[in-house]
């Protein structure tokens, strides 16, 4: 004896209610009207969704640049609230049909986000102050959290940073192998809220430079104007169109702050220790590549401290002298006598 189902006897709207029942079993609170406003909420919600997939993957064709990397971080963002806005707008209007129903439902789901979900709202907060504040965006160069890189991404919750190298602080938390800024290879997500909390050092947006400095210690007795002299060469070989591109930046956020004027050009300071003479040579990198350029200083540095017979003065100690000294060696105790006669 063989059983047939057919879609008419496992799935039927029963009832004044218009209930569904679905292979002879009543489903509690699913009527027609609301499996019909189900099928359609799919269907619209992955319609939106499609959509905004195909305009974000338009907006990051031209992102070759790097003003079209701006245009696809804003794009992608206004793309992002604006389909998320469309699917709250259409469930809502598919969903409740009465302002009453409306009202209470959101005055309900308003107090149950604000008591259960506190760190999902702070978050998205914070994303809307890194909007609206120009905080940041992707490809800068930031600190937030405790956690140095790039920016790779940003969304309604998290930005997602890819690790720098920085100085380890003590035995606690994670220790920091690459004692540099370079990448470390880990991808780290930070919540947005951190920014209510925690100050956000941005090294790009609007000064995309930083001053860097090099310490070397000279002794007292070395040629101390041609070590000087040194540290500045290496410096103007390697950060003197550096300098003069800094210029317009730097005139460019004097413009939108009160700053006061900072010297662009490399710089020796000197500082009298017990030791040495350490000079400092300050000058102005761009916001990436800082290693390679402190590297090849470093190499010339060295390089013409030889060349002029400069040595690099260090924590060494030297006996330049000893008390005289007298050295007295004990009698030899005196032979034993023969074996006594027995």
């Amino acid at each position: 004896m063989s059983v047939v189902f057919t879609v008419s006897s496992a799935f039927q709207i029963v009832g004044p209610n218009h209930v569904v029942q679905l292979f002879g079993v009543r489903l509690v609170g699913v009527s027609g009207d609301n499996a019909k406003k189900l099928v359609f909420s799919i269907v619209f919600v992955s319609a939106v969704l499609l959509l905004g997939k195909l305009l974000r993957w338009l907006a990051q064709r031209d992102a070759w640049s790097h003003a079209g990397k701006r245009f696809a971080f804003w794009a992608h963002q206004g793309i992002s609230i604006v389909v998320a806005i469309f699917c709250v707008v259409g469930l809502v209007s598919i969903w409740f049909d009465n302002p009453a129903n409306l009202a209470t439902g959101a005055g309900l789901l308003t107090a149950g986000l604000a008591f259960a979900l506190q760190k999902v709202v702070t978050s998205f907060a914070g994303y809307l102050v890194i909007l609206r504040g120009k905080t940041f965006e992707v490809g800068d160069r930031i600190t937030m959290g405790g956690i140095r890189g790039d920016v790779i991404s940003l969304n309604f919750l998290q930005t997602v940073i890819m690790e720098m190298g920085q100085p380890a602080e003590g035995d606690s938390g994670d220790p920091m192998w690459v004692q540099a800024r370079q990448y470390t290879g880990r991808i780290v997500r930070v919540t947005n809220g951190v920014i209510f909390d925690e100050p956000v050092y941005n090294y790009t947006r609007e000064f995309p430079y930083i001053w860097e400095e090099i310490r070397v210690p000279i002794p007292y007795s070395a040629d101390r104007a041609r070590a000087e002299r040194i540290l500045l060469d290496a410096a103007h070989t390697h950060t003197a169109n550096i300098a003069e591109m800094g210029e317009e930046a730097l005139k460019a956020l004097e413009s939108r702050y009160v700053l006061k004027r900072s010297e662009l050009k490399p710089t020796v300071f000197w500082r009298l220790t017990d030791n040495w003479i350490e000079m400092t040579v300050r000058f102005i990198v761009p916001d990436s590549g800082i290693r390679h350029v402190k590297s090849d200083m470093s190499r010339d540095i060295l390089a013409g401290l030889d060349a002029a017979g400069i040595g690099i003065a260090s924590g060494t100690y030297q006996v330049v002298g000893f008390p005289p000294l007298q050295v007295q060696l004990a009698p030899e105790p005196a032979k034993a006598q023969g074996a006594s006669a027995s």
